[in-house]
């Protein structure tokens, strides 16, 4: 800032138009309040206001010129330190409340890997905010006297919005599981919950939101079963190939909407052989694209990745899908990669 005011006065005194090029200085408070801080631009502020009315004195300014420009230049620079003074106050207050949600969230979504009695669970969970570590992804797994329950589920909406829709989901999955002998009563009490959830956001002028959820249950057999709301298939890795679980059924409507669809929801069985990973993610991946608007070959790159460990492949396909997409992601990612344990069968 001195340095470009010097400048300028500098090349007005040589032009011999001092003061008509320290008026281009009133701008210096201004950008001052939308980067700096509240000194920063209250010093800004004062050295202006210096700098311009004092370029009025001399043989060719006048005392009344000199007193214009001290009042003019002084009161938009109060107008900046306002300003700024309302910025730091507003970006106090919304880092606040993000602290609180991250604290809440990390609260939550616990830390991967996840090991149950049947199964261990690696992944990784990438919100769009990454600075933030805020997004609307969940995951749960839960040991219950039914074997292990899965969930990963994606809500609409990013960021601090997204989170109370989560929050609900979650605490009713992880009830629910332990509870509930069948995965459609897991399902059907997560959908109250975003039922009640929605009930109490319309109330206070939110937006109503649905979520998309795979829940997966696991026991000692040979199968395993899934009761999909409206989110992505999931993915068997296995070392002779690696596709997409094969469903007779398709996806029944996300959390939220149960109430339009004509068709309930219901469980189907696929095989979860000892050797393969189970992989499921969000459409942060799915919905990945490149610079010619193509989405991310999910499938494709699965297939050659055959020999890596479930421990690998959440980090090997986010490093891939932001290769794809040249280093930008536009959605929040969740990643999980499941692997039964030995000696789980009976």
């Amino acid at each position: 800032m001195v340095g470009l005011s010097a400048v300028i006065m500098l090349v007005g005194l040589a032009l011999g138009h001092v003061s008509r090029l320290a008026t281009v200085l009133v701008f210096l408070p201004a950008y001052a309040a939308g980067v700096g801080t509240v000194r920063q631009t209250a010093i800004a502020a004062v050295w202006v206001t210096l700098l311009v009315s004092g370029s009025f004195v001399g043989p060719h300014g006048g005392e009344n010129n000199s007193v214009t420009a001290f009042v003019v230049t002084g009161g938009l620079g109060a107008l900046a330190v306002a300003t700024a003074a309302e910025r730091v106050r507003r970006e106090t207050e919304l880092s606040r409340v993000r602290t609180a949600a991250v604290a809440l969230q990390q609260q939550l979504l616990r830390p991967l890997p996840l090991r149950t009695d049947q199964v261990v669970v690696y992944g990784l969970y990438a919100p769009l905010e990454e600075d933030k570590l805020v997004g609307g992804d969940i995951y749960e797994a839960v040991s219950s006297p039914y074997g292990t329950r899965l969930l990963i589920g994606d809500v609409q909406g990013k960021g601090l919005p997204a989170i109370g829709a989560g929050f609900a989901v979650l605490g009713a999955f992880r009830e629910a599981a332990h509870r509930e002998p069948t995965l459609t009563a897991v399902v059907a009490a997560m959908e109250s919950a975003v039922v009640r959830h929605n009930a109490f956001a319309t109330g206070t002028g939110e937006a109503e939101r649905f979520v998309t959820a795979l829940v997966i249950g696991i026991d000692s057999g040979a199968a395993a079963h899934v009761v999909n709301c409206g989110h992505g298939e999931p993915y068997l890795v296995l070392r002779d190939g690696s596709g997409p679980v094969a469903l007779d059924e398709a996806a029944g409507v996300p959390l939220g909407l149960d109430s339009l669809s004509q068709r309930p929801r219901t469980v189907q069985w696929f095989a979860f052989p000892d050797d393969a990973s189970l992989v499921l993610f969000t459409d942060g991946i799915t919905e990945a694209r490149d610079r010619d608007g193509v989405f991310y070959p999910v499938g494709e790159r699965l297939d050659g990745w055959r020999g890596l460990g479930p421990d690998r492949l959440a980090e090997a396909l986010r490093a891939d899908v932001l290769r794809y997409s040249a280093g930008k992601q536009r959605d929040d990612i969740a990643v999980l990669a499941v692997r039964r344990l030995h000696g789980t069968r009976s």
